[in-house]
């Protein structure tokens, strides 16, 4: 295989997350007496990190003052802290493919918008955490995705580069981090990409699941 590292994106690529987020939204609304969100909205707004995800969410004829999106992103925390990991499901093919690409010996990291307080406590509670050496979260370094820092940042964790790299996701921002950043790209089709599915021009690959990736990647 060409690739000398692999770097995964988490929420809408290995995890299902939206439960949680949704329920953390819900109490947030709540708490800010504010008209609820149907989970169906809050999978359209996943997908560049929290504080944008509690922006959409207080968007109505206009965005949020400082004020409201201060409260709003305190609320968020608060309970999703709470609920974290606890309605998250695994996609199809995730477990097995994860396995499968952990046996190949090849250095994993995970790269994600989700801010550290709550990317690693979500992959020890879904077990999956030792999987990779190195995570990478929304607030690991100064820039998020699609900005390619972290994706450099976790080629460097691994001991890669990125050109020797392949990033696997499931939106544009994503395929953008990966582009910026000099990696190859595959992504799967059922994430979130804020309600725009992926095509497969747009990427290196576009692949059913984990295990799929990891028999094309055998024979790029």
């Amino acid at each position: 295989m060409k690739f000398r590292s692999i770097t995964f994106d988490l929420d809408g690529t290995l995890l299902d997350t939206v439960g949680d987020l949704a329920e953390a939204c819900r109490l947030m609304l709540i708490d800010l007496d504010q008209a609820p969100r149907s989970e169906t909205e809050i999978r359209h707004f996943v997908g560049r990190g929290m504080a944008v995800l509690v922006e959409r969410c207080l968007t109505r004829e206009s965005a949020p003052d400082a004020e409201l999106m201060a409260r709003g992103i305190a609320a968020f925390q608060r309970h999703y802290a709470a609920v974290n990991g606890h309605r998250t499901e695994f996609f199809p093919g995730v477990r097995e493919g994860l396995a499968a690409w952990h046996a190949t010996g090849l250095p994993l990291a995970v790269v994600t918008n989700k801010p550290a307080a709550f990317t690693e406590p979500l992959l020890e509670r879904t077990g999956i955490a030792h999987y990779f050496q190195a995570v990478v979260s929304g607030d690991t370094t100064p820039h998020r995705k699609p900005h390619p820092a972290p994706l450099l940042h976790a080629c460097a964790a691994l001991g890669s580069v990125p050109a020797d790299n392949l990033h696997i996701g499931d939106s544009k921002h994503d395929i953008e981090t990966a582009r910026n950043a000099g990696s190859a790209v595959y992504c799967v089709p059922y994430g979130y990409n804020e309600g725009e599915p992926v095509k497969a021009a747009d990427c290196d690959a576009l692949v059913a699941d984990l295990g799929v990736a990891l028999r094309l990647a055998h024979s790029a």
